[in-house]
């Protein structure tokens, strides 16, 4: 029991969300049928950029967005950080009362 546990959080470590998210993105161009040359002219992301990710599973979150939007994955996105839930009336009476961090400095 406590192996499966182990192996879950060892599975979803920022190296294997990497390599996970890669191959993802490797099998939806190739599913497109799209070679890596065409996804980096469609995408705007250099030809390199997308190899080293393909390969080496690292990009900047810029140039990831950028496949999204070539591979039509953008909803993914939006799921990313949800905020969390209201277990009850008290949190949301909490939320309405947080004040907003003011900018700059107040005139005296």
């Amino acid at each position: 029991m406590l192996s499966d546990k182990i192996d879950f959080l060892q599975s979803y470590n920022p190296k294997a969300l990497s390599a996970l998210i890669a191959d993802r993105v490797r099998r939806r161009r190739l599913s497109a049928n799209l070679t890596q040359q065409a996804l980096s002219i469609r995408s705007g992301v250099s030809l390199g950029t997308l190899k080293r990710f393909e390969n080496l599973h690292e990009i900047s979150l810029k140039h990831l967005l950028m496949l999204a939007v070539a591979l039509q994955a953008t909803d993914e996105f939006s799921e990313l950080f949800p905020d969390p839930p209201y277990r009850d009336i008290d949190d949301v009476l909490k939320e309405q009362q947080v004040k907003k961090r003011q900018r700059g400095r107040k005139k005296a």
